[in-house]
């Protein structure tokens, strides 16, 4: 994604060892329908405590797995080095990763890493926010005091 930052679905300090190549599908949770006795109550000694977040909650696990697919393949891509090259590889990339995240810039001027892009396998793909972006988000403040104290809280 060139052009914006993207560390919003950057994780840079969970690395869990799987050769999964498509994220895991959503754990399932069971509604009181599925979980019933036979007088038509909630069975918690099978089930477990009954929660309404879970029965309420209307994610689809193609959202979900859509949502996770770049996390899946970063984390084999990880995994992968760590087989071939042994763990200091993965703690390196991460480490880069990390270190180039840290992207003090002027809040009035325009906010690109193409160095996390690279580091992250990005630098050949376009995003349509990359050029779809609208002229508001392109105009650029003219103010630039007041935004350093906006961001440094001043």
């Amino acid at each position: 994604m060139l052009g914006l930052g993207a560390t919003s679905s950057l994780h840079l300090n969970t690395m869990e060892p799987s050769l999964r190549i498509v994220p895991a599908s959503a754990p399932k949770s069971a509604s009181v329908k599925e979980t019933a006795n036979s007088f038509g109550l909630h069975d918690t000694f099978r089930y477990g405590p009954r929660t309404i977040v879970a029965e309420v909650s209307t994610k689809g696990g193609l959202k979900e797995r859509l949502e996770n697919w770049e996390e899946t393949q970063d984390n084999l891509k990880l995994t992968l080095n760590r087989g071939m090259y042994g763990i200091h590889m993965p703690m390196r990339l991460l480490m880069e990763r990390k270190i180039v995240a840290h992207n003090p810039h002027m809040p009035a001027l325009h906010q690109s890493n193409v160095h996390l892009d690279i580091l992250m396998g990005r630098d050949d793909t376009l995003e349509p926010a990359d050029f779809m972006m609208p002229s508001s988000a392109t105009a650029q403040s003219l103010d630039i005091h007041a935004d350093m104290e906006k961001k440094l809280r001043m």
